[in-house]
């Protein structure tokens, strides 16, 4: 499983270059090339991002012939919008279309005093927890930045957050979309760079979150690199179950995993981490593990995210019931660790957590390959602590 990328690539149609594939240092290299000052770059950092703007003739502070060249040279674009769909609850989900029949999916989800945009790094996910319908397509590849950062741009504008005068309706930004995004960590990496700046979205380090299954070595570079808030997928107290529920733990163990996030909270902009646990019936959701994750977490700054399962084809998982959801936070809770159950919210349009696979092509044919030449492995069921 690769935990690096090469170089960023920018999106070529042509020889046109797609300027939402460059970020600020890029810009400034592309002026260089074409003879211009680097203070034309903030500029175009400033029409394209912090204004939405596409057409080259609207970028009025630009001198006429740059604008002629970058009509002739560059275009912004972001990934095709396939389909839309609104959710009871104002939930948005969009499938975007990233080319040879992949797609991916993005999620606005409005709230009283904010906006919360799900972006997708990766095509499919390598990773393949055994919760997440997103995994179970398998993997195709990683996005570009045009692509990752395109998701935001092109919600913007949808949402009219760009149109002068108008309140920006997305407030903050999670990497939990589909794909592990610290496994796409370069474009992942430009992509958190241009929603912090000011020139650009000029959002808060406390306002974007990566969330990860736990790619230990890419938590420390983005510690080092640009930390942000920090989201670790959990879903098991003890390696044995965590192993079958995140395959990652192979390679990951929780005792490492500790250790990471310890390391993490030296630079992050929030003195806690916060612990995403999906809840399985009789899986993972007694009292017990309960007992367990507090042993685990111990001297660790956190809060935990208790996510209702949201049920699958296939999967052969249950959602806990809503008295052992209870009881569960209610054991985090009382031993002082902020405990909040998630909402679910978008499960009408298949927009809840997990569920970001229902309308994109598996173009690894997974399913169809495993099919019946694997016997799947049920889930142990620990019902003592370890």
């Amino acid at each position: 499983m690769p935990e690096t990328n090469p170089p960023l690539k920018n999106d070529l149609v042509g020889d046109r270059v797609n300027l939402l594939g460059l970020d600020a240092a890029g810009l400034v290299a592309l002026c260089a090339s074409w003879g211009e000052k680097p203070f034309r770059a903030q500029q175009l950092l400033k029409w394209i991002h912090q204004r939405g703007v596409s057409e080259f003739d609207a970028m009025t502070d630009l001198a006429r012939t740059l604008r002629e060249h970058l009509a002739a040279k560059a275009e912004i674009r972001a990934p095709a919008v396939l389909t839309d769909h609104r959710a009871a609850d104002e939930t948005r989900k969009w499938l975007l279309d990233v080319g040879e029949g992949n797609a991916v999916e993005m999620v606005f989800i409005p709230e009283t005093g904010r906006g919360t945009l799900c972006v997708s790094t990766q095509a499919g996910c390598a990773v393949d927890c055994r919760f997440c319908s997103t995994g179970k397509q398998g993997f195709s590849r990683n996005l570009r930045l045009d692509e990752v950062i395109g998701q935001l741009w092109w919600a913007e504008q949808a949402l009219g957050g760009t149109t002068a005068g108008a309140e920006r309706q997305i407030s903050n930004v999670v990497f939990m979309g589909m794909g592990e995004p610290l496994l796409n960590y370069e474009v992942t990496l430009a992509a958190v760079r241009l929603m912090l700046d000011d020139r650009a979205y000029g959002l808060s380090r406390r306002r974007v979150t990566v969330s990860t299954s736990g790619v230990i070595p890419m938590m420390d570079r983005l510690r080092e690199d640009c930390p942000v808030a920090l989201a670790v997928s959990l879903h098991a107290p003890v390696d044995s179950l965590r192993d079958q529920l995140v395959p990652l733990n192979r390679k990951y163990p929780l005792d490492q995993l500790w250790l990471a996030c310890s390391r993490y909270l030296q630079s992050a902009p929030r003195d806690f981490v916060t612990f995403e646990y999906v809840m399985l019936d009789g899986v993972n959701d007694s009292e017990a593990q309960a007992e367990q994750v507090l042993r685990w977490v111990a001297d660790l700054p956190c809060k935990f995210n208790l996510i209702p399962f949201n049920p699958f084809p296939g999967s052969g998982l249950q959602r806990s019931t809503t008295d052992r959801i209870s009881r569960f936070a209610r054991r985090l809770s009382d031993a002082g660790i902020v405990t909040t159950v998630r909402r679910t919210r978008g499960d009408d349009i298949d927009a809840a957590c997990g569920q970001l696979a229902g309308d994109v092509r598996d173009r690894t044919r997974r399913a169809e390959r495993l099919e019946g030449k694997i016997i799947p492995i049920p889930i142990e069921r620990p019902t003592a602590l370890h």
